[in-house]
């Protein structure tokens, strides 16, 4: 059995030219960590540029995050996260994209990411992603030459989010809308309420309430 599964969290650290910081969301790695890991998974993280990822959403009061935050193999393999070109995608059963508003800005046109989640998909792997993580799936072609979400039930951080959180105009696009435009079939629920969608080995959720939920929706396909 391949146990390994990687995450993808950003490397980009600004909202746009607003001057405020961003990075992966915290909670948005450590819910699913703690399904996947508990389950018996080895997890590598890898970033669009290797090192130290930046951390949003910093609160130690979520018990998740602090005992992901304090486990010395995780918290050392989230400050020298990997860079694309060191992974081998036949190493991994699944890979998954946390959110974060700095995926908008450095995972759609990351063709070395999107290389390696085609590849494993390709091969009946699973690629997921939560909240802004969908970012990552808006380019990704597979072999086919299909994207990867046409045709599939999709969800993500939704226009109405962002609309709520003001961003709407800071973001290089609008997630949900161009999800629609390659093709996804875009399901929603209400703001910030849990939602989370699978089809045909591709998990995604709608916000950081949806996180727990995509790495049980990750584990429960991975015991196919």
């Amino acid at each position: 059995m391949n146990k390994k599964i990687l995450f993808v969290v950003t490397s980009h650290d600004k909202k746009g030219n607003t001057g405020e910081p961003t990075g992966f969301y915290l909670g948005e790695a450590s819910h699913p960590w703690e399904v996947l890991h508990e389950a018996g998974y080895d997890i590598d993280f890898v970033s669009p540029k290797g090192g130290k990822a930046p951390v949003d959403g910093f609160t130690l009061e979520d018990p998740v995050n602090k005992k992901f935050w304090e486990d010395p193999v995780y918290r050392k393999k989230i400050e020298h996260t990997l860079r694309p070109e060191d992974i081998n995608p036949a190493d991994y059963a699944a890979i998954f994209y946390a959110g974060g508003h700095g995926a908008m800005w450095d995972f759609a046109d990351n063709k070395a990411l999107a290389a390696i989640a085609a590849e494993i998909y390709d091969h009946n792997g699973i690629v997921a992603a939560v909240c802004h993580g969908p970012a990552a799936l808006v380019n990704i072609k597979l072999g086919n030459g299909q994207y990867l979400v046409a045709g599939k039930k999709i969800n993500a951080f939704t226009n109405e989010e962002e609309v709520a959180v003001g961003l709407e105009k800071v973001v290089p696009f609008m997630l949900e809308s161009k999800l629609i435009e390659r093709g996804g079939k875009f399901e929603k629920s209400a703001l910030w309420q849990p939602h989370v969608t699978v089809d045909q080995r591709l998990i995604t959720g709608q916000n950081p309430a949806s996180a727990k939920g995509v790495g049980e929706a990750m584990l429960a396909e991975l015991k196919k």
